[in-house]
């Protein structure tokens, strides 16, 4: 099994935003919430429009653990979302699949993001690097490995650590 890393540099973030947002805003929403929200790819694809309609704070009941999760969206991000479920009814997915309405495959979204990363020089990026991505940065800005091992809901700190690819 490949380990993934998040993506540390702000200038590749952008980057892949820049080619996600070329090739569909499904993606780059996809992509942007991922990065920004710390959800399992699974909740995240379960996300539905009426979750973010007319939302400042999202909350999504985990999957993998039953628990309550909220984060915040910004108000950029807000607008680009009320545009893109403007023609949407709230009962559908979030991000769906063109062919079929349900939410997109885990697999598609590992090819779009390994498609994208390719674009921008990254190799080592799947479905975890949005999650690992969120935690890094997270922990840049707070240095409260504490409360990420809470948000990730892993056993240790030093676990958190190396999920996020922080070795020191």
């Amino acid at each position: 099994m490949q380990v993934v890393q998040p993506i540390r540099e702000q200038e590749k973030i952008e980057a892949i935003q820049a080619v996600l947002k070329e090739q569909s805003i499904r993606d780059w929403l996809l992509f942007t919430i991922g990065i920004n929200s710390g959800l399992h790819l699974s909740d995240l694809l379960s996300l539905k429009v009426k979750d973010v309609m007319d939302r400042n704070i999202v909350h999504v009941r985990e999957e993998k653990t039953g628990k309550l999760k909220t984060f915040q969206l910004s108000t950029q991000l807000k607008v680009f979302i009320e545009d893109y479920i403007k023609y949407m009814d709230e009962d559908n997915f979030l991000f769906p699949s063109q062919r079929t309405g349900n939410p997109i495959k885990r697999i598609r979204v590992y090819r779009i993001l390994s498609e994208a990363a390719k674009q921008v020089g990254l190799s080592d990026i799947g479905t975890h690097t949005l999650r690992k991505t969120y935690g890094y940065h997270y922990y840049l800005k707070t240095k409260n490995v504490s409360v990420l091992r809470d948000l990730f809901n892993q056993s240790a700190p030093s676990v958190t650590l190396r999920y996020i690819g922080v070795t020191s």
